[in-house]
Order: structure tokens, then C-alpha cells, then sequence
């Protein structure tokens, strides 16, 4: 692909009298390419690409209805009973040119966004190096809805006990508690059930009724229904956390206690 200003030279050298044989070597373009310049006059001529093959969009789509969905079929009735030679991947875009077939992407769930209302807790693994070694952490995140309230922190290991250490420091530090907390679907709080069936363990249902608060499970295949607080451990750089001391089990906190704008700011 020949650049426009190269292109412009050629022609404004070609109209102040140069020969086309001078122009091909005193810009290291071949004769023709030259030639082909200066017939369109330095312009860029984009050709746009045709189909060779016009197919009726009703006939796609009544095709696509009769077949209930299946591409083959559709591509077999035009071969054989429309006459119609066209390649089962020009098929298939023209199809998703029409937007058939196509899945439009649902959402999991609607909740209304109201301050203080939910917080919500994920862990997340990470493999780092420590001491030149590759070591599996797990990134435990409480983050607190609308307000964007993030406390996160890393553990070599994580467990019950390790959960509830970890949100009584977080919630001592925020000094709030949201009336909902949303987990997945894991043993950690979770005796059995999943969703709303979910049973959670009397021990953390105890546990949560001393901070004002009660575990709440997301339905199945609905994980992005605490994507805010899944979806930021993605972000985390790892230069700016370190080792309490050496050989502890956990890791210096983060605090992200300076998300408290107001919506909007």
C-alpha cells in the first residue's frame, strides 16, 4: 500500500515534466505502480467489495425459519432447490449480517443501585514470586456498593476462620456494615443450596448477625453479579503491597478508603 504522500509526489513530479522512468527509480516505486499513480491522478482509489452473489434477505430469512436455526440446511435448500452456488462461510455472514442466529447478551440480574444497601466479598488466586520462588496467593476483596468502597488483602491461605478475621478488619476499618452481602457459591459460608436456596453454616450466620449483616449466595451462572468487586483484583499492582515480616501468613493490607466520591464525580 503506497502512501498518499508518496503518491502526491509522483504526481505533481509526473505533471512538472519528469518521465515515469525517472519518477520509478528516483522513489524506488516499480514502472507500473507509476503508471497506475498518475492515471488516477495521486488519488487513493478504495474499491468497495461487491458480493458476487446477491441472495434475497427474506429468502435468507424464511429459509432460516424453516430450518429452525440449522446453517447446513439453509446452505443444502439453496444449493439444491434454489440453484443458488454459494460457500457455506459466505453463508454464514451473510447471516450474521442479519443478525441471524445471533444471541444478544442477557443480563444476570437487575438490582437497584441504593448507597450502603450491599457489600460484596471474592477471592481471587494469584501466583507471584517470593524470594525467587512462585508462591499461590488468594486476594480477599470487601467491596461496598455505590459508594465503590474497596478493603483488600492477601493470604497464603484462606479458609473460614481466615474469612471471618478478614471482614470483622474490614468492617472495623470502614466502621459500617451493609444489611447484605453477596458471596458465591462456595463452602466457605455455604452449608448447602446454591441461590436463593443457599443454606449458610449457623456459624456464619451467627457471626454475621453480631455486625448487623446476612450472606447472601448469587444464583448460578450469575457470576457477574459481583463483577465490581471480582473484576478489580485484575488491577492490582503488585509493586505496592509487601510481607508484614517474614514468614507471616498474611500481607499487608490495602485500604481503598478514597473512593468515597459521590456518583457522578
Amino acid at each position: 500500500m503506497i502512501d498518499p504522500d508518496m503518491r502526491n509526489a509522483v504526481f505533481h513530479l509526473h505533471q512538472e515534466g519528469m518521465s515515469l522512468r525517472e519518477i520509478s527509480r528516483c522513489l524506488h516505486l516499480s514502472r507500473n505502480a507509476v503508471r497506475a499513480i498518475v492515471r488516477q491522478q495521486g488519488k487513493v482509489v478504495r474499491k468497495e467489495r461487491e458480493d458476487k452473489i446477491q441472495i434475497d434477505p427474506e429468502l435468507l430469512e424464511r429459509l432460516y425459519r424453516e430450518c429452525d436455526g440449522w446453517l447446513q440446511r439453509v446452505h443444502e435448500k439453496l444449493v439444491e432447490e434454489q440453484g443458488i452456488q454459494v460457500g457455506y462461510s459466505t453463508l454464514t455472514r451473510m447471516l450474521r449480517d442479519l443478525e441471524l442466529g445471533r444471541c444478544q447478551p442477557v443480563r444476570c440480574d437487575r438490582v437497584p443501585d441504593e448507597p450502603g444497601a450491599e457489600m460484596q466479598h471474592d477471592t481471587s488466586p494469584y501466583q507471584v514470586k517470593l524470594s525467587g520462588q512462585r508462591t499461590k496467593l488468594i486476594a480477599s476483596l470487601l467491596y461496598l456498593r455505590y459508594s465503590k468502597r474497596r478493603y483488600l488483602k492477601f493470604y497464603r491461605a484462606f479458609q473460614r476462620f481466615v474469612m471471618k478475621c478478614f471482614l470483622h478488619e474490614a468492617l472495623m476499618f470502614w466502621g459500617y456494615s451493609a444489611p447484605r452481602c453477596i458471596i458465591d457459591n462456595t463452602n466457605l459460608a455455604r452449608l448447602r443450596g446454591s441461590g436463593r436456596q443457599a443454606v449458610i453454616v449457623p456459624e456464619m450466620v451467627s457471626f454475621a448477625e453480631r455486625y448487623g449483616f446476612q450472606f447472601v449466595c448469587h444464583e448460578l451462572q450469575h457470576c457477574d453479579r459481583k463483577a465490581d468487586g471480582a473484576c478489580y483484583t485484575s488491577f492490582v499492582s503488585w509493586g505496592a503491597w509487601s510481607p508484614m515480616r517474614r514468614g507471616s501468613d498474611s500481607f499487608r493490607p490495602w485500604h481503598f478508603s478514597g473512593f468515597c466520591s459521590p456518583r457522578g464525580s
